[in-house]
């Protein structure tokens, strides 16, 4: 694992389809972070081509106006069911979806899923390792944002899990008996 500066950090995302969703962004004036498996595979060294991306708001006009902005090459899908939209240019998949806050009624594991804020939309996230983001915004470029360390979790090899109900109680339990994860 590496640690970073943020100007080092901000080296990571240079490429253009980077700049092109913080242009969007900032012009839509929505908050936008790159989040998950890209952020955490910088810090462990692993190449990633999986980029997700959480919009606070709609991430699917989000990717429309990508679309529209990068113009002839690129293909936006739109899945109005789970609330996400996807964006294909020149080999880069990127995956885009709203924040969002989940709750859960105590005889049911089918989540309440409602608008949220970075933080609610991290706070649903399986581990703390996967709720790393950095932010795409121009103000605030390459700025990590790790609520739950993930980074000191990962200096120390123990992931944490995330106590929500998408990790279901058979999942967790056999994590913790492995000594997987700390809870």
């Amino acid at each position: 694992m590496i640690e970073l500066t943020q100007e080092e950090l901000k080296q990571h995302f240079s490429e253009p389809i980077f700049g092109q969703i913080a242009e969007t962004a900032d012009a839509l004036e929505l908050e936008c972070y790159v989040v998950g498996g890209y952020v955490r595979d910088i810090f462990l060294q692993r190449p990633s081509k999986d980029i997700d991306v959480v919009v606070v708001g709609s991430g699917i006009a989000m990717a429309e106006a990508l679309g529209k902005r990068l113009g002839r090459g690129a293909h936006v899908s739109v899945f109005k069911n789970f609330g996400t939209a996807q964006v294909k240019y020149k080999g880069t998949e990127v995956e885009f979806v709203g924040a969002r806050k989940e709750s859960y009624q105590r005889d049911s594991r089918k989540p309440i899923v409602e608008d949220g804020t970075l933080e609610d939309d991290q706070n649903r996230r399986d581990f703390t390792i996967n709720a790393m983001a950095v932010c795409l915004n121009k103000a605030r470029f390459g700025e990590l944002v790790d609520p739950f360390g993930g980074m000191e979790d990962m200096k120390s090899v123990s992931f944490t899990a995330m106590l929500t109900m998408q990790l279901g109680s058979t999942m967790a339990i056999l994590l913790w008996r492995t000594g997987s994860v700390t809870m």
